[in-house]
């Protein structure tokens, strides 16, 4: 790679990452190579890109403008070499911005055959359960739940879960089954990241049913929400993808399967502005491919298998 274009690639870097250290330990070179060719090349093109100080550095409004402009051509260059080797190698680094219990439960999994197949791919997975930032934090793919904000981001669609309504037989014991939706407001319930708001639907043949729950317990992390269900702490809602895990072993019991509670659709995401990777577009290919080879179970344990 020339010294000029190993710049640019450097420069993306540490406008994203927002330090020169953990953008030099991405492309594995030290910290002071680092802000060394960074100082060379605002002496090149005569403008200053960074503001250093000793806690942050941050884009100037030239800098600012000048990532918006080498972005792309980075992206597209990375197309141009993906396709002229003609082989379907990947290389270099892909970074995911994802749910940890996603990521865990549906994604690591099935991640070694694709890096099999791809063994020059760095992936970097920034599991957060708070969304990222795509372009502030250099993120160029994300898998997001539930509908999307208004964007100019491009957007996949993945696959979609039933949302499902659990409980441990513990709770369930104690406290009793719900016979209808009506019920839940005398129970304890779970409010988690898919339910904060507390506003639950549900469908039946041509009946309907919408109401506030009030929550006793708020769990802010779909995997805090689903260990405090299988506690049996209450009863939660949650997209079957999140529970399914603990419905297959009995730990949880799905109520009201009979009600139509919705559905939660899982969406891939390319940041505004940038072509997506290569690899990126190959992952979100094979998972599409994988999930729906493996989808979700239909009907696990409802209240009529388990009492």
């Amino acid at each position: 790679m020339s010294d000029r274009l190993f710049a640019l690639r450097l420069f993306a870097r540490v406008a994203r990452k927002g330090s020169f250290s953990a953008a030099g330990r991405e492309l594995n070179i030290p910290q002071s190579t680092a802000s060394r060719t960074i100082a060379i090349l605002e002496r090149q093109i005569g403008v200053v890109l960074f503001i250093r100080t000793t806690r942050a550095v941050t884009l100037t409004d030239a800098g600012s403008d000048f990532l918006a402009r080498i972005e792309p051509v980075l992206a597209e260059l990375d197309e141009a070499e993906h396709a002229a080797r003609g082989t379907g190698e990947l290389r270099g680094i892909l970074r995911i911005g994802l749910g940890t219990n996603f990521a865990v439960r549906e994604i690591i999994p099935r991640l070694a055959v694709f890096m099999s197949r791809h063994p020059a791919l760095q992936i970097d997975l920034m599991m957060s359960d708070q969304r990222q930032d795509l372009v502030a934090e250099g993120v160029d793919l994300a898998f997001r739940f539930g509908a999307l904000p208004d964007s100019t981001a491009t957007a996949r669609r993945v696959l979609s879960w039933p949302r499902v309504l659990a409980a441990a037989r513990a709770y369930l014991d104690k406290a009793g089954f719900p016979a209808t939706p009506a019920d839940l407001p005398q129970h304890a319930i779970i409010l988690g990241p898919g339910s904060l708001g507390g506003h639950w639907s549900f469908r039946k043949d041509d009946g309907a049913a919408s109401f506030q729950v009030k929550g006793r317990l708020i769990v802010r992390a779909s995997e805090g929400a689903i260990a405090a269900a299988v506690a049996g702490l209450g009863i939660v809602m949650a997209p079957l993808v999140a529970c399914r895990r603990e419905v297959e072993r009995g730990e949880l019991i799905r109520l009201l399967p009979e009600w139509d509670t919705g559905t939660v659709e899982l969406n891939a995401v390319y940041a505004s502005g940038r072509a997506a990777k290569p690899s990126a577009r190959a992952l979100v290919d094979y998972l599409i491919a994988a999930l729906r080879e493996d989808p979700p179970p239909s009907d696990r344990p409802s209240i009529d298998e388990k009492r």
